[in-house]
């Protein structure tokens, strides 16, 4: 029996796998390299969402952008200017309107209005104060 074409096919399957295993390791060395790369790179994201997360209480606030009636301006200086809390007809008298119930009302919509924008507080029904 001639034994040199079994020898020469397991060449030939010897070179085939061992040209596989040096592309594996290549692709190993690559895919090596990109995941430290990703790990760096997550590193650097986690430190910047801490230092920005640190800093977040030091950054000024933003206003929220209010309703477009002239009131709310005149109704938030009135509680730049108050020492506590205020109800709905102390902010009718500090705008300047009568002490009608419709005022009232109308004064009373809009600071709960202001609630909802989350710009005032309500402490207990009807007390409205700046957060």
């Amino acid at each position: 029996m001639n034994i040199l074409p079994v020898l020469d096919a397991l060449g030939l399957q010897e070179d085939a796998a061992r040209a596989l295993a040096d592309d594996l390791r290549a692709q190993i060395v690559d895919l090596q390299t990109r995941l430290r790369e990703a790990e760096m790179h997550l590193e650097r994201l986690a430190i910047t969402r801490k230092t920005v997360t640190g800093l977040a209480d030091r950054l000024p606030a933003v206003a929220p952008d209010l309703p477009e009636h002239p009131d709310y301006p005149r109704i938030l200086a009135a509680f730049n200017h108050a020492t506590g809390p205020l109800r709905a007809k102390d902010v009718c008298e500090a705008l300047g309107h009568e002490l009608l119930p419709k005022n009232v009302e109308g004064t009373r919509a809009k600071l709960k209005r202001l609630v909802k924008l989350g710009i005032l507080t309500e402490a207990d029904t009807g007390n409205f104060a700046r957060k």
